[in-house]
């Protein structure tokens, strides 16, 4: 039979209603006789077997993907961001990627404060609830405003029953507004090469109010994209729907060029290495236990790291340099100054020390290791340490990128840090991982944290790889034709 014919007869057998020759009569019993009583409990045990099984057949995780844009570099940028697209018709925003925060927030129309221009050579966009068919704002009985309640940003105004929002960043700039839902619009990847530009509804912030470094246009994006791990942030809210896994991984580029890779989803490369999360802290506490130089420890109580209300370490994309509290920066900066060659010449630079240099910066500083519970150590370059200042004759300035906090203080590992590495946060587990890495490069991601089919990631190639509107019927198009052709074959 001819290919076109056999493919007609299938096609034709596959639409047609099914006949019987005679009523076919099906048995039904109760799983339960009415003559015996039944416990509440086991009914609902039965059922929840039964929700998890279906669960179980329904949902897929995704990969998904979002651009990189921005340098760690402060006399650039000072900061990375992302894109993200929300309401229908789906608006772009540019926000920042901070792992030292929870929830996802935008400019919204009428905001006092917000920048309206911005030196990043963006287009500032704001948010309109009321343009948007796809909108809704959380009331205070909403049990995922309850949900936020839990931490003290969050708020209920009993006068217009909305949920509301307050928060104040470690600069002293802050933010407020109100609560939305809304689609986000994100860029996925399943079963190897098939995209499809997908969307869910999610709960993030609507700012009506920014006061601070938050005001100025040098830097001005259109909101702060939080990646914590509390129920109300993006990762939390995915991975509750069972649209992405518990984990998300980024990978940003330290050059002039920056951006980068920022994926949800677990970078698989053989040489991560992992520490434990501190338990029960609201941001990425790691358990930093000592500091080497050139593999000498330093002396450094280790107390100065131990985790308490005003101590700990924490993994912070949303700070562009690193600090230190003074018990361990004295001894850091020491060690530095000491293991420079005596040819070069130190300087001080608005309080940080600094260093006049005629040869290349990896031959004339020392490695520097930062030693994590769970043996793990990260090594850092000198570029990873110090940051370069202007160009002088015959020579460059580097300065010292960690900064000290007086007194009793956190130590926070910013972008300065983070840059040209993979880092991987598996909520699921607990723990965070990391190795050195070519951001340019492509990475290979997997949806499960246990392993499995892992996808292969170009930094940001996913998004606006396909429409909006053709995505989910290309996908089914793509499926129906692959059936049809496996038919054929046999």
């Amino acid at each position: 039979m001819p290919a076109a014919l056999l493919f007609s007869a299938v096609l034709l057998l596959l639409l047609a209603p099914a006949v019987w020759p005679s009523p076919v009569t099906l048995p039904l019993e109760r799983a339960f006789p009415t003559n015996h009583g039944v416990e509440l409990s086991q009914l609902k045990a039965w059922d929840s077997v039964r929700h998890r099984r279906l669960l179980q057949q329904t949902t897929t995780t995704y990969v998904v993907d979002f651009p990189v844009r921005g340098t760690f570099d402060p006399s650039q940028v000072g900061l990375y961001y992302t894109k993200v697209r929300l309401g229908s018709p789906p608006r772009e925003f540019h926000v920042q990627i901070d792992t030292g925060s929870d929830v996802l927030w935008v400019s919204c129309g009428s905001c006092n404060g917000c920048p309206e221009t911005s030196g990043l050579q963006i287009q500032l966009n704001y948010f309109d609830p009321g343009s948007s068919s796809t909108s809704s704002l959380i009331s205070c009985l909403d049990q995922r405003c309850r949900s936020g309640e839990e931490s003290s940003d969050t708020s209920c105004s009993t006068q217009s029953n909305q949920c509301t929002y307050t928060f104040q960043y470690g600069d002293g700039s802050g933010t407020s507004g109100y609560y939305v839902s809304d689609l986000m619009h994100f860029a996925s990847i399943f079963e190897g090469s098939v995209t499809a530009n997908s969307s869910t509804p999610i709960v993030f912030g609507c700012s009506n109010l920014q006061t601070g470094e938050l005001t100025k246009s040098d830097r001005a994006i259109d909101g702060i994209f939080g990646f914590g791990q509390q129920e109300m942030s993006v990762i939390s809210q995915l991975s509750s729907q069972g649209i992405a896994p518990r984990v998300f991984s980024h990978c940003l580029k330290g050059d002039n060029s920056g951006g980068g890779i920022l994926v949800l989803g677990d970078i698989v490369e053989p040489n991560i290495i992992y520490s434990p999360l501190v338990p029960s802290q609201p941001h990425y506490n790691l358990n930093l236990q000592s500091i080497s130089v050139n593999g000498q420890p330093l002396p450094i109580d280790p107390t100065v790291f131990a985790t308490s209300s005003n101590r700990g370490t924490i993994i912070d994309s949303g700070t562009t340099l690193a600090y230190l509290a003074e018990e361990a920066y004295n001894p850091f900066v020491n060690a530095i100054v000491a293991a420079v060659p005596p040819s070069v010449r130190t300087v001080l630079s608005k309080g940080s020390p600094c260093f006049l240099i005629s040869s290349s910066v990896s031959d004339t500083f020392p490695q520097v290791s930062l030693n994590f519970a769970g043996g793990a150590s990260l090594v850092l370059r000198p570029q990873d340490y110090l940051i370069q200042q202007n160009p002088i004759v015959d020579g460059a300035v580097w300065c010292i990128g960690f900064q000290k906090i007086p007194g009793e203080g956190i130590t926070i590992l910013g972008d300065l840090v983070l840059k040209d590495k993979i880092f991987i946060y598996d909520l699921a587990h607990q723990r965070i991982g990391w190795t050195n890495y070519d951001c340019s490069l492509s990475v290979n991601v997997t949806a499960s944290t246990g392993g499995g089919r892992s996808e292969f990631v170009n930094a940001g190639e996913l998004s606006g790889s396909t429409s909006l509107q053709d995505g989910p019927h290309k996908l089914i198009h793509i499926g129906v034709m692959a059936f049809f052709l496996y038919l054929l074959v046999l």
